[in-house]
């Protein structure tokens, strides 16, 4: 089963399901079969293997134009290929998400900043809204922005309360995060970051084991009372935290890489909604280490 879920996996990195995979060809026709993809040998979206297609037929060829050998031989004229993702598509719908956070983000500052109760009830409903849309088939707008939403509240109502006691702290990580958006991106465009299966590997990896460290930490400040295990205060709190901004920077990278697969093989308009909650995801774990991290260097 596929997931957007930016700790479990990425859409967009299956061995064997059909989606977009490492080592796969543009779609015939496709905007990458005239420039050709260095990652790719075989098509992500084409017909075979993807769990959308009805048997001998490609899915994403409904209503679009034909794109196979014999399809691209029409008569000049022929109506051009649509519902295919573009980049206006990804900057658009994650424009709309990330504004949605923004717009929560401003009502939880203003009423739930002395109410951490509430904000964290919101923060777990935004993670129960954000794990049924990483496992569903299809992207879902509705629940997407919903998830947003609430996490907009939870990411006010904590940032309000950090600001209460750090004045400045919630501005100084929106600042670190869009810094790091900025980094990550360059060195994506640049290449001196290669999105690759070992990339991808590693990634995940060091995701499952800072997320069940993380568990662990939590179950003993909840039954052993303090800090748990030391990874969110002190020395090992900044190298923990370090290494958090670090995974969600790699989590960005991945994301630019299913936005360029999903461009270059001719994806469906709506996976930029995918590509859009990744990113969003992505964003707001960054934010939430750097706030941890900058609430540890000073000293709260």
């Amino acid at each position: 089963m596929r997931s957007s879920n930016p700790v479990f996996s990425r859409r967009g990195f299956s061995r064997d399901a059909g989606y977009a995979q490492f080592n796969a060809a543009p779609q015939a026709g496709g905007p990458a079969a005239a420039q050709g993809n260095p990652y790719a040998t075989g098509n992500p979206y084409a017909q075979g293997g993807n769990p959308y297609a009805p048997q001998g037929g490609n899915p994403y060829a409904q209503g679009q134009q034909d794109l196979t050998p014999g399809g691209l031989q029409q008569p000049y004229g022929a109506p051009p290929v649509t519902g295919r993702m573009t980049m206006d598509d990804v900057v658009m719908r994650t424009a709309m998400t990330l504004g949605m956070v923004i717009v929560g983000a401003a009502v939880g500052w203003v009423t739930l900043a002395d109410k951490l109760g509430l904000a964290v009830g919101a923060g777990l409903v935004a993670m129960v809204l954000g794990l049924v849309q990483a496992f569903k088939r299809k992207p879902s707008p509705a629940l997407i922005l919903a998830y947003a939403g609430f996490e907009g509240l939870f990411l006010g109502g904590l940032s309000g309360a950090v600001n209460e006691r750090l004045a400045g702290a919630p501005m100084q990580a929106v600042l670190g995060t869009l810094a790091v958006f900025a980094g990550v991106l360059i060195a994506y465009k640049t290449r001196l970051i290669r999105v690759n299966q070992r990339f991808y590997r590693y990634v995940m990896g060091a995701a499952i084991g800072f997320v069940l460290l993380t568990a662990v930490n939590l179950l003993f400040m909840a039954f052993g009372g303090g800090d748990g295990l030391g990874f969110r205060s002190g020395g090992l709190g900044i190298l923990f935290g370090v290494v958090g901004v670090v995974l969600g920077a790699c989590f960005l990278a991945l994301d630019f890489k299913q936005v360029e697969d999903g461009i270059a093989y001719g994806a469906p308009r709506e996976e930029s909604w995918l590509a859009a909650f990744g990113l969003t995801m992505s964003l707001v774990w960054i934010y939430l280490e750097l706030l941890r991290l900058i609430s540890i260097l000073r000293g709260d």
